[in-house]
């Protein structure tokens, strides 16, 4: 599903700079039809009370349905925005690691939904989140 060529090396590189480097997000695996990454909890990633940020958990997120998206597209075509996301805060978490995968939902012509689950270093559900992805024609 996803087009052939993409590297985690390259993704990775393509982050620099931005906001999922600044958060340490980490893509850690691609598979046919899934993306990982890993994300520190530490504090860059905290809310004042120590706990992993609900925001931080949406960033995570959030970059793994945008890129995954784009993996789908030939980007000299196409690109993707975020339309809407939401997510459900299961587990509070304090340090260590978080680890996100997606996986697709809708794969379609102009849209498409991804679900991301975040878990904890234990395995346990942290967060689960769920993003739509508009798909736009590049300008000529």
């Amino acid at each position: 599903m996803f087009i052939e060529g993409a590297t985690i090396e390259s993704i990775n590189q393509m982050s620099k700079n931005t906001l999922v480097e600044h958060l340490g997000i980490e893509i850690t695996e691609i598979g046919d039809d899934y993306l990982m990454a890993k994300m520190p909890v530490d504090h860059r990633t905290h809310q004042p009370l120590g706990l992993l940020h609900g925001g931080a958990s949406v960033a995570l997120a959030e970059t793994l349905g945008s890129i995954s998206a784009m993996l789908t597209l030939n980007i000299k075509l196409q690109h993707c925005v975020g339309l809407e996301i939401s997510a459900n805060h299961i587990k509070s978490v304090r340090s260590g690691f978080v680890y996100g995968k997606t996986s697709p939902i809708h794969i379609g012509k102009r849209t498409q939904v991804w679900e991301i689950r975040i878990t904890n270093e234990e395995k346990q559900l942290v967060c689960i989140s769920k993003i739509t992805m508009a798909i736009l024609d590049n300008k000529r």
